[in-house]
């Protein structure tokens, strides 16, 4: 059982950054981050695999959103560029047995941290 914990969260003008951080009880394994605003599919934003060497990212943010991970502190971050107030929503932490960008293969989630970008 993997229990993930998400921070980081807050308001932020457009334009502005922020970090979240995903600590993973265990140890990382393949990670991703979604997001979800009422009334709409939780979403994909970004995975990494286990060891870092896979990445990949949702087109709308692309160029502006990071995922990283250090494994020897147990966490994955998702620094967050260049915000849009369309990035408004709950970000959610997850984690899977291989890597993968759709949601259902995602079996552990975090809480979810809120994310605000004012225009």
């Amino acid at each position: 059982q993997v229990q993930l914990v998400e921070s980081g969260g807050g308001l932020v003008q457009a334009g502005g950054s922020l970090r979240l951080s995903c600590s993973a009880s265990g140890g990382t394994t393949n990670m991703g981050w979604f997001r979800q605003v009422p009334g709409k599919d939780r979403e994909f934003v970004a995975a990494i695999s286990a060891n870092g060497a896979i990445k990949a990212y949702a087109d709308s943010v692309k160029g502006r959103f990071t995922i990283s991970t250090d494994n020897a502190k147990n966490t994955v971050a998702l620094q967050m560029d260049s915000l849009r107030p369309e990035d408004t929503a709950v970000y959610y932490c997850a984690a899977a047995p291989t890597f993968a960008t759709l949601r259902l293969a995602y079996p552990f989630w975090g809480q979810g941290t809120q994310v605000t970008v004012s225009s």
